[in-house]
């Protein structure tokens, strides 16, 4: 979309109208200044999706809208946890290898474990721990790229 002042309150306000959910939104700039790469995640039926589609062409900012589910594309996400802890660094750090986190904080009571991955897999981290050990959790959003076809050897 183009990276103009008001685009992203446009998409956001076609959606409130029409009762629609963002699940997640994030923008960044790619190589062009003048345009803004615009991933969004929603979910509703064929006929829900194929109108929200037809809704965000009609928008004078959207350039070119690429509907992801349709494609081979790859998905991440980034968390950042602060938990309450208790027991050794080298507990911690184990179970963090386990599930493919990293610790990047430590204090004597808390640490900050940042993970990228799948949403789902976000997900399940969360649903393993203690919830009562959580104290803030962060979430970029999905991100996602095309991706051509695997090639056959």
């Amino acid at each position: 979309m183009e990276n103009e002042s008001g685009a992203l309150s446009r998409v956001a306000g076609l959606f409130s109208a029409r009762g629609y959910n963002i699940e997640s939104l994030t923008v960044a700039r790619p190589k062009n200044p003048s345009l803004s790469r615009m991933t969004l995640v929603t979910r509703g039926s064929e006929e829900i999706i194929e109108q929200i589609t037809k809704q965000l062409n009609k928008l004078i900012d959207v350039v070119k809208l690429i509907d992801l589910a349709e494609s081979f594309h790859i998905e991440r996400e980034l968390m950042m946890v602060k938990i309450r802890t208790t027991g050794s660094y080298a507990m911690k750090s184990e179970a963090c290898g386990y599930i493919s986190g990293k610790i990047i904080d430590v204090t004597p009571t808390t640490y900050i474990v940042e993970m990228t991955g799948p949403s789902e897999k976000l997900d399940a981290f969360i649903a393993a721990i203690d919830p009562d050990s959580i104290i803030e959790a962060v979430r970029s959003g999905r991100q996602h790229l095309p991706r051509r076809k695997r090639l056959t050897l």
